[in-house]
């Protein structure tokens, strides 16, 4: 019997009852949208942290305050103030294979320009925080080492601030005031976008550290240090070296804990990458779930048209249908009722991925290969679970076949 001969009779077979056909491919349908849903949601966040890395510079280090216990509570990493801008010229001067050093505080503000106002974050910084946080200038200039030790009144502007205050251009030279404190504007960064996880990167007003520190906050200390290590080789020495350098600053005696904490980026991307890994691996595992579940469905609905259908499959044998032709005959109907299956779910998948970025604004990723995976997988449990079936019907004796009430 030919195939197409075989397509046409098992179409006719799942037509005959189209409630109980869908019911049974609902199964796969889900096992198929949960595969191509899975793979994208991890596809997706693989790309934005590789996105990140390439963003922040995947020889970053960054150094941040160490935790304080105040009333035996534990405020958290980030708590004391002991990092200062003099520790970063230490690191910068003592440190070897080291690119860059940028001391860096932050706090978010609102600035006026004009009759215009935007709430974003204010950073102060370096001029060598260009090279460690690798950031380019794309109007303008950025400050330089004599405006960071005069504190002078001088701001560059990430692009999202600039087409915010200033929308009909010509941001360069003009004047925006930050917590009473007039800023001429000298340069207007380059826009990176938005992070992976959708934080806008350009949302930042930049200005020397002393200026944050003097004029706007009278604070002492930095929020953190940047180093960009000379290559990747070098991070590790760099960090232990860091580390040393910093207790003998801070005088503390070797039973005494860090009072700062040494994070190299690429090693937190890759634990985030791990996390992720692990719940794509979770929601692959439901798939597979849904795809069995959904061939014992197929294979359940199989036999009972085995039994329906005895009279019919007897008197196929009679006029003188062999068993391997049978086999063939529900074989291509379990096989027609995956891949239909399969088709529904690929569409299913997709659905769900777009839901997903636009509702949960999570990065997602739809490759060739998952949707090829999706249908593979569907076309397998509908030859693996139709088998017995199948076989079941090959077997079955022509004469007692027929005479099947």
């Amino acid at each position: 019997m030919s195939i197409a001969a075989l397509l046409r009779i098992a179409w006719q077979a799942l037509a005959r009852n189209v409630s109980r056909s869908l019911l049974t491919m609902l199964g796969i349908i889900i096992g198929v949208g949960a595969v191509i849903a899975s793979m994208a949601i991890g596809a997706g966040a693989q790309a934005a942290v590789l996105k990140q890395i390439e963003t922040l510079g995947s020889n970053l280090i960054v150094v941040t305050p160490g935790s304080i216990t105040s009333g035996g509570v534990r405020l958290g990493s980030g708590a004391r103030t002991t990092l200062t801008v003099g520790d970063a010229e230490a690191i910068a001067s003592t440190v070897p294979e080291v690119a860059a050093v940028a001391p860096q505080s932050q706090t978010p503000d609102q600035v006026v320009a004009g009759a215009n106002n935007w709430y974003t974050m204010i950073v102060g910084t370096t001029p060598t925080w260009l090279t460690a946080a690798n950031w380019t200038v794309a109007q303008g200039r950025f400050f330089d080492q004599s405006e960071v030790k005069a504190a002078a009144k001088v701001a560059v502007l990430g692009n999202t601030v600039a087409q915010n205050l200033f929308p009909a251009g010509g941001a360069l030279g003009s004047t925006l005031v930050v917590r009473g404190v007039p800023f001429r504007v000298v340069g207007v960064l380059q826009s990176k976008g938005q992070s992976g996880f959708g934080r806008d990167q350009d949302d930042q007003v930049v200005v020397p550290v002393t200026s944050f520190n003097y004029r706007l906050t009278g604070n002492s200390w930095v929020g953190n240090i940047m180093i960009s290590a000379a290559s990747a080789n070098a991070v590790q020495g760099v960090i232990d070296a860091t580390e040393r350098l910093l207790r003998l600053r801070h005088h503390l005696a070797p039973s005494q804990q860090d009072d700062f904490s040494i994070r190299n980026i690429a090693n937190v991307q890759a634990v985030r990458s791990q996390i992720v890994q692990t719940q794509a691996v979770l929601l692959a595992a439901i798939a597979v779930v849904s795809l069995v579940v959904g061939g014992i469905g197929i294979m359940n609905i199989m036999l009972v048209s085995v039994t329906e259908r005895t009279r019919e499959i007897g008197l196929r044998m009679a006029v003188g249908a062999r068993g391997r032709d049978i086999l063939r005959q529900f074989l291509v109907e379990a096989l027609t009722l995956s891949c239909l299956g399969g088709l529904v779910g690929i569409a299913f998948g997709l659905g769900v991925s777009l839901a997903v970025s636009l509702i949960a604004r999570w990065p997602v990723l739809v490759t060739h290969f998952s949707v090829s995976l999706g249908f593979v997988s569907a076309a397998l449990v509908g030859i693996v679970f139709g088998f017995y079936p199948a076989r079941r019907a090959a077997s079955l004796d022509p004469i007692v076949a027929l005479r099947y009430e």
